[in-house]
């Protein structure tokens, strides 16, 4: 998996149909609209960890990684 930061996720989330609905602290939580919906902590620098993208990909976008990856 890419090394991504919350904002570059976002972004990749943005483009994949998800709408950003709101923010609590520095959390952002995106929903679409066929109901799937995440929560993408932002940290100014940090980027996510490799196990918390996976979760994101697999269980909150589903999708596999190699659909995840085209996206970016």
């Amino acid at each position: 998996m890419p090394k991504l930061t919350g904002n570059q996720l976002a972004k990749v989330v943005g483009k994949l149909g998800f709408e950003h609905t709101r923010t609590t602290g520095s959390h952002m939580v995106f929903k679409h609209p066929d109901g799937r919906k995440t929560t993408i902590p932002v940290h100014a620098g940090e980027e996510i960890g490799p196990g918390l993208l996976l979760k994101i990909v697999k269980k909150d976008l589903r999708m596999s990684r190699e659909e995840f990856m085209r996206h970016i």
